[in-house]
């Protein structure tokens, strides 16, 4: 069965840092090299806060106790299909952070979060979580590793 093009996207935030995986571990990932929150792919019958709950633990071995939906990025490429991810931030959460077999993961201070290799689109939704911005929906075109089109809530940005 091909995966699902439905996905969840959570940085859990602390003392000022997001919770970041360097995607370095895995064989033909799309992510190779850059810093992304933790998430995945939508398995059968799953609602938007199932994936994300059982994400957050297989990948850290947290279990989320306080979450917010932020957004959701529809996630364009000439490489492969389109995907919808559902933007979340975590406040709280119990138990300990485990070893990631997709990743490394490393607290890293929001301010220093736009010197990492990023997808470029990325910078624009972290900002908006900076300001608070209320829910929102982005549009992301790629074409190659280039962010061809922005679109936010509709509008081009």
């Amino acid at each position: 069965m091909p995966k699902s093009n439905l996905t969840t996207l959570c940085y859990l935030e602390k003392d000022g840092k997001y919770l970041m995986m360097h995607r370095v571990k895995k064989e033909h990932d799309i992510n190779k090299d850059k810093w992304v929150g933790i998430g995945g792919h939508f398995e059968a019958d799953e609602s938007p806060e199932e994936c994300l709950l059982r994400e957050a633990r297989e990948e850290t071995g947290l279990t989320l106790a306080n979450y917010k939906l932020r957004g959701i990025v529809t996630f364009i490429s000439d490489r492969w299909q389109t995907e919808y991810m559902f933007l979340y931030t975590a406040t709280e959460w119990e138990g300990q952070l485990a070893d990631c077999n997709e990743g490394t993961l490393e607290w890293i201070e929001k301010s220093k979060v736009y010197d990492l290799p990023l997808w470029e689109g990325d910078k624009i939704f972290f900002r908006l979580m900076e300001e608070n911005h209320p829910y929102f929906s982005l549009k992301l075109r790629y074409v190659g590793e280039d962010l061809v089109e922005k679109v936010l809530d509709g509008k081009a940005l």
